[in-house]
């Protein structure tokens, strides 16, 4: 608890998330999930409920804590959303956060897989078992989504000329393998841990985009990028997701990812350091942001100088 409570926090913090679930940004709720979440003051200092309510459109389906958690008061360690038991009548909610992916791919780890051979986390957010998530894709469908990250790679790495999937002949591990142009035709022949960080993330994010249609975060997938490339990363999300209507949630301290004209204010949300915590604001509620995005600005141009540190300009002239 003390890791995911608010620092500025006083006596007797709540931890409160609260998530609703709409079909579009301009629809009404479709669901709504709320926990609040204490941790006991001695003893085991288990975490426990101070409040789960769930809400289905305007109509509130569950309110806890209840009377038998009152009678019963270790039922509060556990949330009805992790119990099939008594999550069935709200299991759309359950089913979008099994969905959620995290993403920030660390190319050191893809490269020196077999090296390693290291304990991979839960769910992988560092992309350790990339290579076994393509693997596991039935053939038809991963020859197909392959032809796509070799297009773009093409455009990102104009020497790169094919793509592929393959297994070690002799270990049975999956790695992928590009041909590039070369006068010498095997010289040009590499395999993923040859490839540049770059590559390794380019090729990560788009497999990611094309893999599912739940709710994507990346971090920073600017990184290692062409700024180029990094430019058209939005309108290429946005194209990538239009028939899967999935929602996309980018971190980033990259202007050229923020060039896009097309790029919404109500989409962004800027953050800011407080004197208690973080301010989280959306760009389009900003006064002066939303008067010179509707004046034709980037929200690049606009938004990112006033996430710029005050005195960011002593930084080069440090003693």
């Amino acid at each position: 608890m003390s890791k995911v409570r608010s620092l500025a926090a006083r006596r007797d913090p709540d931890i409160s998330i609260d998530v609703t679930l709409a079909e579009g940004a301009d629809s009404p709720p479709l669901w709504r999930y709320s926990i609040g979440l204490r941790q006991e003051p001695r003893g085991y200092r288990q975490p426990y409920l101070t409040h789960e309510r769930v809400w289905h459109q305007k109509r509130k389906i569950l309110n806890r804590p209840e009377e038998q958690d009152e009678l019963d008061r270790d039922r509060l360690t556990q949330t009805f959303l992790e119990q099939i038991n008594t999550n069935s009548g709200f299991r759309d909610i359950v089913r979008f956060f099994q969905g959620v992916t995290y993403l920030h791919l660390v190319p050191q780890l893809l490269r020196f897989a077999d090296s390693m051979q290291g304990r991979i986390l839960e769910d992988d957010p560092f992309g350790q078992g990339f290579l076994e998530r393509v693997a596991k894709a039935n053939e038809k469908t991963r020859r197909s989504r392959l032809l796509i990250v070799e297009k773009a790679l093409k455009i990102a790495v104009p020497q790169l000329e094919q793509l592929e999937f393959m297994r070690d002949p002799v270990t049975g591990r999956p790695h992928l393998q590009a041909l590039y142009s070369h006068w010498r035709p095997k010289a040009g022949l590499q395999r993923e841990d040859q490839f540049s960080d770059g590559t390794l993330r380019l090729i990560s994010l788009l497999w990611s985009l094309l893999e599912g249609d739940s709710l994507l975060l990346l971090e920073e997938p600017e990184l290692s990028l062409n700024a180029g490339i990094v430019s058209q990363m939005a309108p290429l999300i946005a194209s990538i997701q239009k028939n899967r209507r999935r929602q996309v949630i980018v971190s980033t301290h990259s202007d050229a990812l923020l060039t896009e004209g097309g790029i919404d204010g109500r989409e962004v949300l800027v953050l800011s350091p407080a004197i208690e915590g973080t301010e989280v604001k959306v760009a389009a509620d900003i006064e002066e942001v939303k008067t010179l995005l509707e004046s034709g600005f980037t929200v690049g141009e606009v938004v990112l100088p006033r996430t710029k540190p005050p005195e960011a300009g002593r930084f080069s002239s440090l003693e």
